[in-house]
């Protein structure tokens, strides 16, 4: 088997290989000499170069088939699934597949001829592609990031070098609600000397009335982590307002928050439907966030119940909560695999929605302890959920009857799913 970036199944190309395995090669692309008829030409002018979207070249028909079978095939591989119950992937409502992200963040530099730069890194570097737009962005950030960058050069700040570590403005954040408008700037700094910065606030606030905060976040780190620990607003407030699946949020610079939100409401949607909540069950939502889906499910249960590892997302989710006068939820700060087996509660659904590296070991040995009778559980890495699902399913009694996978990030190979056991 051959691995060979840019390519679309179907092309006929020349290869150069530049490693070999026993079982498998890795090639680049030399001369396409027959397009394959799933072959289109990107939106964007730079897709070629930038590493933000690796499958603009491929049509978007094509791409849900691929990742319909990228989920089979994990299944089957990892999971040791034969027939794998994998639905067609969902999309969202409006078929967006261009101006769906809600946030973007920009990492800044300056060219060799001083101009402050803002956009993605090519493909296998570190070599910034200079941006004005980005066509996966929502729309009505696209005119800020042009006249930011020349605010940006006019004050004379000075953009981070990683390599002599020096500078100060390390990213620029925008944040959007899909539904208010409501617009967050934030500029990522290593040590927040930049003179003015007040001053700059306030004309940004007064040029543009959708951004209700500006805010400055610390990170004096050496690393690619983009923020630090520290936010301050500078003028305005410290978040804006979204509405989600009919309740309002409050969402943070570093708040984590699905970037599709019309997806995201679509998948949420499904959860409800199959887990078919009659409103006398307890659930537990292990790895919660901010309660995304766990208030929206709230509505539907007698007392749902947020696990989460990081403090100010739990504040931020009992705030969310109280926000909308949802009194049946409780929200714990912990590691899951800490917090799982000391509740004194017997749950009737649990909500899995861990980070890419899946479960820990402790919590999948916890829910076969629990023996939960309905378990969901999201994933944005297909072969972590494989390896978890394999486990609950030889350890714990359960079945997998369906899995769901999503759109959330078209352009791209990532695939969101929602996995579906009953015991």
């Amino acid at each position: 088997m051959v691995f060979v970036p840019d390519t679309v199944p179907g092309d006929r190309a020349q290869i150069r290989l530049i490693q070999v395995k026993s079982d498998s090669a890795i090639g680049t692309l030399h001369h396409l000499t027959a397009p394959s008829e799933h072959r289109i030409r990107p939106s964007c002018i730079v897709a070629d170069k930038c590493g933000g979207c690796q499958w603009q070249h491929i049509s978007w028909r094509y791409q849900l088939t691929a990742k319909q079978n990228i989920v089979t095939q994990a299944l089957q591989r990892i999971g040791g699934f034969t027939l794998p119950p994998v639905d067609p992937v969902l999309t969202s409502p409006d078929l967006k597949t261009l101006g769906y992200r809600n946030k973007a963040t920009y990492p800044l530099a300056t060219s060799s001829t001083g101009q402050i730069q803002a956009g993605y890194y090519q493909k296998g570097s570190h070599r910034l592609i200079n941006l004005n737009q980005c066509p996966v962005q929502d729309d009505r950030l696209n005119p800020l990031l042009k006249n930011i960058k020349q605010d940006i050069q006019q004050r004379g700040w000075k953009t981070y070098d990683e390599k002599q570590q020096t500078g100060e403005l390390r990213h620029l954040s925008l944040r959007i609600g899909r539904r208010t408008g409501e617009i967050l700037l934030t500029l990522v700094a290593r040590s927040g000397n930049l003179p003015g910065i007040e001053e700059q606030a306030a004309k940004w606030l007064q040029l543009y009335p959708q951004i209700v905060g500006v805010c400055l976040n610390i990170n004096p780190r050496n690393t690619n982590v983009i923020f630090g620990s520290k936010t301050h607003c500078i003028l305005g407030q410290p978040y804006l307002r979204e509405i989600f699946s009919g309740l309002e949020f409050q969402l943070r610079a570093d708040t984590f928050f699905q970037v599709n939100s019309e997806a995201a409401e679509t998948l949420l949607q499904i959860i409800a439907e199959e887990l078919n909540l009659m409103g006398n069950e307890v659930l537990i939502d292990a790895y919660c966030g901010i309660g995304t889906f766990t208030l929206p499910l709230a509505r539907l249960v007698d007392k749902a119940i947020g696990l989460e590892v990081q403090e100010a997302a739990v504040e931020q989710a009992q705030l969310n909560a109280a926000l909308n006068y949802l009194t049946n939820v409780s929200f714990y700060g912990g590691a899951v695999e800490m917090l799982l087996p000391e509740l004194d509660i017997q749950p009737d659904v649990v909500l899995l929605d861990p980070p890419r590296k899946g479960c820990d070991r402790e919590v999948l040995t916890s829910l076969v302890e629990l023996q939960p009778s309905r378990i969901a559980y999201i994933s944005c890495k297909p072969s972590t959920l494989a390896r978890d699902l394999k486990f609950l399913c030889q350890n714990g009694g359960y079945q997998l009857t369906r899995v769901q996978p999503a759109d959330f990030f078209p352009q791209t190979p990532h695939v969101e799913c929602v996995a579906f056991l009953v015991r």
